[in-house]
């Protein structure tokens, strides 16, 4: 049961994230909009798309456990900033909570997943 969890929860996370990473990259309406209402700069969805694409490839391929850790650490401060961003600028409890579930997800994930996905203690 732990590893079908544990598969689950992350192909469903890092799915999404890579999704939404080519759509941060692609700067739609949307997206533009978004960052307009929170007040960031457009160009920021570029880094972040990035991110997120680069961060869902590293937590699902095999190997390199240090570099899935730092992934995981950065979805974890990516979707609390989301989620306090959404905060910030007033928005509505859903848009609020939105970015958490994708953090219960990663973390979930990061729980869960098997002694080769992780790293050796020294």
């Amino acid at each position: 049961m732990k590893p079908i969890a544990y598969w689950v929860s992350t192909i469903s996370a890092t799915a999404l994230l890579f999704i939404g990473g080519i759509l941060f990259i692609m700067q739609g309406e949307h997206q533009i909009e978004e960052m307009n209402h929170l007040g960031y700069p457009v160009y920021i969805l570029t880094f972040l798309g990035i991110g997120r694409i680069l961060g869902s490839v590293a937590i699902v391929i095999p190997r390199f456990p240090r570099l899935k850790e730092w992934a995981y650490a950065g979805f974890v401060i990516d979707l609390i900033a989301a989620s306090a961003s959404h905060a910030y600028a007033g928005d509505n409890l859903v848009e609020i909570a939105s970015p958490l579930i994708f953090l219960v997800l990663i973390i979930v994930s990061w729980a869960l997943r098997p002694s080769s996905r992780k790293l050796k203690a020294q």
